[in-house]
């Protein structure tokens, strides 16, 4: 493995009776934030819970900071989609009780992240709304200073304003090659920000993965008339919508078909364009 690949997975795949993730490859340099993308049920969680080792997964291997999943484990900051804590635990507990866990705790650090969430210490666990459960899992995540960052649905029930604060403490975390994020959320916007990779799974298959301004370059969304459709080539089509006088789809190669189809209008694309549109492809 490369040192400077804060992940790598090799045809990682995980069985179930009625579902099947991967084989997936993907690979994070260091200092990045990768966006992990996907509609309900494609296999985000499972990834990362096959990527921990929290699932055993089926097949492939599994490289985290160089090192094989288990033995990086310390290094390693996990807030999944809820707060693991048991609910009877005061906040302020949590200091005393993952102090004995991870040898590069910070209670300090704890403290000020507690702070800055404007966290009660006092409060159980099972008083807080699920926005501040994530919030104290991230915070008890940062502060045994890891080195990479695994987070599914980390913003999720946060209000924008403490939503950008975390995206920035995030954009912090990567400042040097040593750390990297690989974050899970429905919420692109945040990703559009932050992200500098983003990889798609649908259907438990790893569909896009490339440099997130790459892909909002390389595609487009075109609005046409339903006849100016049925003339453009195949190959450039991803996915289609057909209205009752309109239609759209996202293009590839978002130049190459400016320059083959000039007088029609191709837009930026965001990245909901780019998930509603590849569910779309059986469409074309």
């Amino acid at each position: 493995m490369t040192m400077n690949n804060s992940i790598e997975l090799k045809g990682l795949t995980k069985r179930y009776r009625d579902f099947t993730l991967g084989p997936v490859d993907l690979t994070l340099p260091g200092g990045a934030v990768l966006g992990l993308i996907g509609e309900n049920g494609a296999g985000k969680t499972t990834l990362m819970k096959s990527m921990l080792g929290i699932t055993r997964p089926d097949g492939g291997t599994v490289r985290l900071l160089g090192r094989d999943a288990a033995a990086a484990k310390g290094d390693i900051g996990v807030v999944l989609d809820d707060c693991f804590f048991y609910e009877g635990l005061r906040v302020k507990d949590v200091d005393a009780v993952l102090s004995g866990v991870y040898a590069t705790w910070d209670g300090a650090l704890f403290e000020a992240y507690l702070h800055k969430f404007s966290l009660d210490g006092a409060k159980q666990v099972k008083a807080l709304s699920r926005g501040m459960r994530m919030k104290l899992s991230l915070a008890a995540a940062l502060a045994h200073r890891p080195k990479l960052l695994v987070l599914d649905e980390a913003t999720a029930g946060l209000d924008p304003v403490v939503r950008d604060e975390i995206l920035d403490e995030f954009l912090n975390f990567v400042s040097d090659e040593e750390h990297a994020v690989l974050l899970s959320s429905h919420i692109t916007s945040d990703l559009e920000k932050i992200a500098d990779y983003i990889a798609y799974l649908h259907k438990g298959q790893l569909v896009l993965h490339d440099e997130k301004d790459r892909l909002l370059e390389e595609y487009g969304r075109l609005v046409c008339g339903g006849g100016e459709l049925a003339e453009i080539e195949p190959s450039y089509l991803v996915g289609t919508r057909k209205g009752r006088f309109s239609a759209e789809a996202l293009v590839r190669d978002r130049e190459a078909f400016c320059r083959a189809y000039p007088k029609l209008t191709v837009e930026r694309v965001t990245l909901d364009d780019i998930m509603v549109f590849v569910n779309r492809e059986e469409q074309v």
